[in-house]
């Protein structure tokens, strides 16, 4: 048996052994477990999965060891996963320290902010929200205008961030601020880290069409940030920043539509609300036709990811594949929001009435939600040109 067999082995009894059955089942957004000072468990069994996971390090697997993390390889790391998703494991915590500002500092941050962060992010002590989008600076993320003025000792924040995930429940932020107004845009840019909790900061929830108010504009009224908390150089935020977005892209991604919306599936739905004809096909030819093409590209998703994934392992990674997920998964989730909406006609557009099964509604505000994720980590259209020009080698028009 090869070292990594062996690792499935055990990893699958320790799995089978530690995962409580009630965390067995599709995760909803309202089940995500989040760390920091507002941690709450939905359940016991959250909590018990969560410290187990923890104590293991395998809340972050591919963290280092000396961090805290679980200090597995990426054949090891695919193998857990693997796992998890055989058992239908729910993710035991999740944040953006674990899947973006996680693996940033590990690849920019001194020996300091590693260990200050790493272990907290890994422990769930933390929870972090970013800091990127302003009113005038979304697509055009290089046009922040958040400015950070030398103090000798500290820098003073001044400016709004907006679009910011669950800030009122952070507990630090990671943000882009301008601290060379007279460098190109890109060059005066730099990347700080700031604690919610500093005087100065104040938070207002946007209300989204999905009925959530997970969003939210940051305003910050001479901040003083410690110049300890810029990662990597002063005016070199843009090489963190576009090192991050990879990790979100990817992040976003992998997002898994039944977390992101509820647990029925389109063929579920089929069978529920369309029926078959006398031959055993759905009634509506076109809805077949475009059901059987959606599941044909998730499934050439999946096998994207799985090739990207080998390649990586044979150190032959292609930068240009997460570019193009980003784009083909987000689209393709949307896409089953729309199907879903057709198959289930008018028990589609529900809300909050009683008449309506919890399914019903789940999938009318999957809909609206899903909206964002073709925005989040770069809109589509601003990807389709990143696509073309460094994945397709186009020339520029």
């Amino acid at each position: 048996m090869s070292e990594l067999d062996a690792f499935r082995e055990d990893t699958r009894q320790w799995l089978e052994a530690n995962c409580p059955e009630s965390m067995r089942t599709v995760g909803r957004r309202e089940d995500m477990v989040a760390p920091g000072r507002n941690q709450k468990f939905p359940s016991d069994d959250a909590r018990i999965w969560f410290e187990r996971m923890r104590d293991k390090g395998w809340t972050c697997p591919e963290f280092p060891s000396e961090y805290g993390g679980g200090g597995l390889d990426a054949a090891k790391a695919k193998v857990l996963r693997q796992e998890m998703q055989r058992l239908k494991c729910r993710a035991p915590l999740s944040d953006l320290g674990i899947s973006m500002l996680g693996p940033a500092l590990l690849e920019f941050g001194s020996e300091a902010q590693k260990a200050e962060h790493i272990p907290r992010i890994v422990r769930g002590e933390i929870r972090w929200c970013q800091g990127y989008s302003e009113p005038g600076a979304g697509s055009d993320l290089a046009s922040v205008q958040c400015r950070a003025e030398d103090k000798g000792d500290h820098y003073l924040v001044n400016g709004t961030k907006i679009w910011t995930s669950f800030a009122t429940e952070s507990d630090w932020i990671f943000c882009l601020v301008r601290t060379d107004p007279d460098a190109p845009k890109r060059d005066g840019i730099s990347f700080l880290l700031i604690d919610m909790e500093t005087p100065g900061i104040s938070i207002a929830p946007i209300q989204l069409i999905s009925g959530d108010s997970e969003f939210c504009q940051v305003f910050f009224e001479d901040v003083k940030v410690p110049k300890k908390n810029m990662v990597y150089e002063a005016n070199k935020g843009w090489t963190v920043a576009k090192g991050l977005l990879k990790h979100e892209r990817k992040m976003i991604s992998e997002l898994s539509q039944d977390f992101i919306g509820g647990t029925l599936t389109l063929r579920q739905a089929a069978d529920e609300y369309l029926g078959y004809d006398k031959n055993g096909k759905l009634k509506e030819p076109g809805l077949r036709a475009a059901i059987t093409r959606h599941e044909m590209n998730m499934r050439a998703i999946e096998l994207t990811a799985y090739r990207a994934h080998l390649e990586g392992l044979a150190g032959e990674p292609d930068s240009r594949i997460p570019l193009i997920m980003k784009y083909v998964s987000t689209t393709e989730f949307q896409v089953k929001d729309e199907l879903m909406t057709e198959l289930l006609g008018y028990r589609g557009l529900g809300w909050d009435d009683a008449y309506f099964s919890e399914e019903e509604l789940k999938s009318s505000r999957s809909l609206l939600f899903n909206k964002s994720l073709t925005i989040a980590g770069g809109t589509n259209e601003v990807q389709l040109n990143i696509i073309a020009k460094r994945a397709l080698d186009l020339p520029e028009s």
